[in-house]
């Protein structure tokens, strides 16, 4: 299969939704899966199979939730259009509003649909500001409790999402508590509440088991339905980017030049400056593995490697399914990666690729 392509491993996807599995039968909680993250939707199918539906960022995403992945079908919007409405509502079994402004002007659309809200909790575990949704003049959510209980009456859930990357339990415990004290009052009126994605509950570590109960005693205490929206979670370590070494050069370092582009093909890495993995990155030739694109900082990252690079040499980017194929993009014309699935018996398929035709297709 010719370089660069987006290996999907269902392998290294099984451990993630058997986790789910068993954490839905532990606890009660129910499992969207967050298209924002990732939406390769030849793998729903098998998705489908471990969770409960999908949760969404924009119109597109619900009505891909809707066609693609069996189940539940949330949407929810920082703000929708009023061209897009009721496209929204015809394909979503709940509709999440980011404000108390929206959540009224669309009322006389929505009436007669399952209702809900964001509430910003104002403690998050985001390292960035860019990425924080409790910084400071946040647009994310509704923060003031009294505001969100006096429109109670017109919802009949909340959606908190501010864990991101949080691999810890008690920072999650610790934080839940916080916005018991805070919501408590309007929680007890709801009939189902949103905990978001952003928890690493499949890592391995993880203490699944007091996940679980917490959980469920907070489902008990609140006579509510919980809902996660893992998106990281979910398909943590189960694909590569497969590339292959065009050039190499020496300009202080050794540099390998691949046939791929960390700004058009990994751009989350690009945006927080974090490097690629290769493993097992180790041995004795260090070498500064580099884009194709013409930007100056299209660098993977530096890694070691048994051999000197060379022409011709195939390497695999791990852990590459959240934040890339929903974030690939045109810069340069650098032909994107195609998209292949190894399937449980080792077989591998080809399910997209990508040529001149959807490059010219994208612009006008």
């Amino acid at each position: 299969m010719q370089t660069p392509y987006y290996l999907i491993d269902k392998s290294r996807l099984l451990p993630n939704m058997e986790k789910i599995a068993w954490l839905r039968a532990e606890s009660g909680a129910k499992c969207l899966l967050a298209l924002k993250c990732f939406a390769t939707w030849s793998v729903f199918d098998f998705m489908s199979e471990y969770m409960d539906g999908s949760t969404s960022s924009s119109l597109y995403e619900v009505r891909l939730g809707r066609e693609k992945f069996p189940g539940e079908t949330h949407a929810y919007s920082v703000a929708y259009a009023d061209h897009e409405i009721a496209e929204v509502l015809a394909h979503s079994d709940k509709i999440i509003f980011n404000s108390i402004g929206q959540l009224k002007k669309f009322a006389p659309q929505s009436a007669g649909h399952i209702r809900g809200l964001r509430v910003n909790p104002g403690v998050s575990t985001s390292e960035f500001d860019l990425a924080d949704p409790a910084r400071p003049f946040s647009r994310l959510g509704e923060h003031d409790p009294d505001e969100i209980d006096a429109i109670a009456d017109q919802i009949t859930g909340l959606m908190f999402h501010n864990n991101c990357e949080n691999d810890s339990f008690d920072r999650f415990d610790e934080m839940l508590t916080l916005i018991e004290d805070r919501f408590g009052k309007v929680i007890h009126k709801m009939d189902w509440i949103s905990l978001g994605g952003g928890i690493h509950f499949t890592g391995a570590d993880y203490p699944l088991d007091r996940f679980a109960a917490r959980l469920k005693g907070f489902a008990e205490r609140y006579g509510v339905q919980v809902y996660l929206e893992p998106g990281e979670a979910a398909i943590s370590g189960a694909a590569t980017l497969e590339v292959t070494v065009l050039d190499t050069m020496h300009n202080g370092k050794n540099l390998a030049i691949v046939d791929s582009s960390i700004e058009a093909h990994l751009l989350d890495l690009l945006i927080y400056r974090e490097p690629a993995k290769i493993t097992p990155n180790t041995g004795d030739h260090a070498w500064m593995v580099c884009g194709k694109s013409c930007l100056a900082g299209d660098i993977f990252g530096e890694f070691r490697f048994d051999a000197p690079l060379k022409a011709g040499d195939r390497l695999s980017f791990q852990d590459t399914a959240g934040y890339t194929m929903v974030k690939k993009n045109w810069f340069n014309g650098v032909k994107m990666p195609s998209i292949a699935i190894r399937e449980l018996d080792g077989s591998t398929r080809l399910v997209r690729d990508f040529d001149y035709d959807d490059f010219a297709a994208a612009l006008s």
